[in-house]
């Protein structure tokens, strides 16, 4: 290719990638495939190093990093980087306290009509000033004194919500003020990938952000998923400015840089305590930190008239929420158990108020996270309420851990197992398998904290089947001690569930019939229904079909358990630990006793199945069957049903409006049946 068509193909192929990388990490909105982006990304690659000569400072491809720095350059600001007052009271009373001086330092009196403002977010994360000359960035700088930052030119180029070139004619300087941080699902994400890997993860999203960007190997921010919001300008040089500062960042989302759209222009102090409360509001549902909103005086005109004193804009101030995170120390590890037998570590701690409340629990997550984060009792820990969140234990502040040697020597790493071999409600068995992060009660059936799980899952439609034990009715039955265990439910009587709140005689009659009805049932079901670990409807089937008694499942070993198809170790040992817990066996001789009864040796009807080991997969609505209907034939004669059509499919079930998977099964050559050829196959 001719140079001049290489840079003519470069400069179409630039333009092109950033409008991508706009749509997709600015507004959210993807263009094109991946593999249609990375298509194009390699070209430009080949043509630059092709063509040398062509490489330019606005190219995408120098978004990957360049060569790690030794030390960071200074920049000194041409426009000062200044912090603005914070107002520490969180009540309606701090925005009117901001009102009130603004108006008097303009010489207003009552009569004058409300300051224009506008109001923003106060971002948790770092700031930065953004240097594009004629539109092209040129340098990126930290605050660092306000006076002068650090070149971090480098690491911001692979900031990809930050556009190389701004849209349109950029004037010949313009320096734009922003904050680099973490969305907290992207914090997340990464430090998922990081413990997959076995690598450190971050504290939290905001030293995550800051971090990043004081990375001196490029390479290292370019593996951050950070973002970018624009809020105010530096210096500034042939550019006519705006006469607001509304309309500043209206100017700066025209160029193509990002900007909040969580911002209002507001009239008095009445409009910046509604912004406030909204935020307020709506801070916990926000993808990133805020610390609080910031209120501006929207004219820059008078922005000008008020000035700064000592270093700090008259014009402007933050106003803060209750603080999110506060340090307290560790008095005790204990844990809780949840609803499906989860047990989750908590820190006992000193109260501390955060995020608007006193606080004196913590959760830890699992025994990995408090591993992870090596929390120790009498530790000094960074503790965080957001809103209605659980608070959580964010990490410990070593520097501040009393007597480190005699710390390690009593208490070392927390082990849950050690502390707690035993159900602290039930005193069942916990486990806790080598390649899972949760540890949990075994004693599903019996456990007080897992009664109301147990009970409607017991009774589910897929399970005993009982119609109108819901969730209402389970957690009446529960709080008033009626029923502690599925057993129990086979003891009531009219007199008990009359009493109840809202309960009509009649309401009550249908519920206790539908308890007798499910008396009757297969074993398969009451298989499933006993909520044994990793054991869906489907093993369930395959148990009742291997064993054809409950008696023969309880007494198998693993290794006999295994030999069911498609049960592995993993399910083979949460069965053996299900059925070796005591309580748990009581529980299932109870409902024997009070009549739940099933047809004994179920595997005689696979016994000679011309389905038996069979894949179906449904498809369309049949006439007469519905899906459940057609599925319960087929596994009770052996077969199996899936969810999609492969090679590996026998036959797809098809009925009136069916889709794509008959399309592919005409494709493949599946055998296709429709109801009726489907009832002869299975005789019924």
């Amino acid at each position: 290719m001719l140079l001049q068509e290489a840079a003519a193909r470069t400069e179409s192929l630039r333009r092109e990638i950033e409008r991508h990388n706009h749509a997709y990490y600015v507004l959210d909105a993807p263009t094109i495939p991946d593999a249609e982006y990375d298509k194009l990304f390699r070209e430009l690659q080949a043509l630059e190093a092709a063509h040398p000569q062509l490489a330019s400072a606005d190219s995408p491809t120098r978004r990957v990093g360049g060569k790690p720095l030794p030390e960071f350059a200074p920049v000194r600001h041409a426009v000062p980087m200044l912090s603005i007052r914070t107002e520490t009271d969180t009540e309606p009373t701090g925005a009117r306290a901001f009102d009130a001086r603004v108006r008097r330092e303009l010489g207003l009196n009552d009569a004058d009509a409300a300051v224009e403002y506008a109001a923003e977010l106060k971002f948790d994360g770092l700031a930065i000033s953004l240097r594009y000359e004629n539109g092209v960035l040129v340098q990126a700088a930290t605050r660092g004194d306000g006076e002068t930052g650090e070149d971090v030119t480098q690491n911001i180029r692979t900031v990809r919500r930050i556009p190389l070139r701004l849209e349109g004619e950029g004037p010949p300087a313009l320096e734009v003020r922003g904050e680099v941080f973490m969305s907290r699902p992207d914090f997340e994400r990464y430090n998922e990938k990081q413990r997959a890997l076995g690598r450190a993860t971050l504290v939290n999203p905001r030293n995550g952000a800051a971090g990043s960007i004081r990375q001196l190997d490029p390479a290292m921010t370019a593996e951050r998923p950070l973002s970018f919001y624009a809020y105010g300008l530096g210096e500034s040089r042939g550019w006519a400015l705006p006469a607001t500062h509304g309309g500043v960042l209206d100017a700066l989302a025209a160029f193509g840089l990002p900007v909040c759209e969580h911002r209002a222009v507001v009239r008095g102090a009445d409009g910046l305590i509604a912004f406030h409360a909204r935020i307020r509001e709506a801070r916990d549902a926000l993808p990133f930190d805020i610390d609080g909103v910031v209120y501006k005086v929207n004219s820059l005109a008078l922005q000008q008239q008020l000035g700064f004193v000592t270093r700090e804009p008259r014009w402007a101030v933050a106003h803060k929420y209750p603080a999110e995170e506060a340090l307290t120390t560790v008095e005790a590890i204990e844990v809780q158990v949840g609803r499906t037998g989860a047990i989750t570590p908590v820190a006992r701690l000193a109260p501390v108020f955060v995020g608007g409340v006193t606080v004196t629990n913590a959760t830890l997550h699992n025994e990995g996270e408090a591993r992870r984060k090596d929390v120790r009792i009498g530790d000094t820990v960074v503790v965080r309420r957001a809103g209605d969140v659980i608070p959580e234990v964010v990490s410990v502040v070593l520097e501040r851990r009393p007597m480190k040697d005699l710390v390690e020597a009593l208490h070392g790493p927390w082990e849950l197992l050690k502390e707690y071999p035993t159900c602290p409600v039930c005193h069942s068995t916990i486990e806790k398998p080598e390649d899972e992060a949760i540890a949990r009660c075994t004693g599903g059936l019996f456990c007080p904290a897992q009664r109301k799980q147990a009970l409607l899952h017991f009774a589910s439609r897929r399970a005993m089947d009982i119609e109108g034990l819901g969730d209402k009715l389970v957690e009446q039955l529960v709080d008033n001690a009626i029923v502690k265990t599925p057993a129990d439910l086979y003891k009531l009587g009219l007199l008990a569930m009359v009493n109840l709140e809202r309960m009509a005689e009649k309401s009550a009659t249908n519920i206790l019939a539908a308890i007798e009805k499910s008396k009757t049932t297969t074993l398969a079901r009451f298989i499933f229904a006993l909520g044994i670990r990793n054991v869906g409807e489907a093993t369930a089937k395959d148990l009742a079909r291997h064993f054809g008694n409950l008696d023969a499942l309880m007494a198998a070993d693993i290794d006999r358990l295994q030999q069911v198809p498609d049960v592995g170790p993993v399910v083979a040992a949460s069965i053996a630990r299900f059925f070796a817990e005591p309580h748990n066996v009581e529980v299932i001789e109870q409902l024997r006793a009070a009549g739940v009864n099933w047809p004994e040796g179920e595997p005689s009807a696979v016994a000679n199945s011309p389905i038996a080991g069979k894949t179906f997969v449904l498809t369309g609505t049949l006439p007469t069957l519905t899906r459940d209907e057609a599925k319960d034939m087929i596994e009770a004669l052996g077969g199996k049903v899936a969810g999609s059509v492969s090679k590996k499919t026998d036959y797809v079930v098809a009925g009136a409006e069916a889709g794509s998977k008959l399309d592919k099964a005409q494709a493949l050559g599946v055998s296709i049946l429709d109801e009726r050829q489907f009832r002869e196959l299975v005789k019924t």
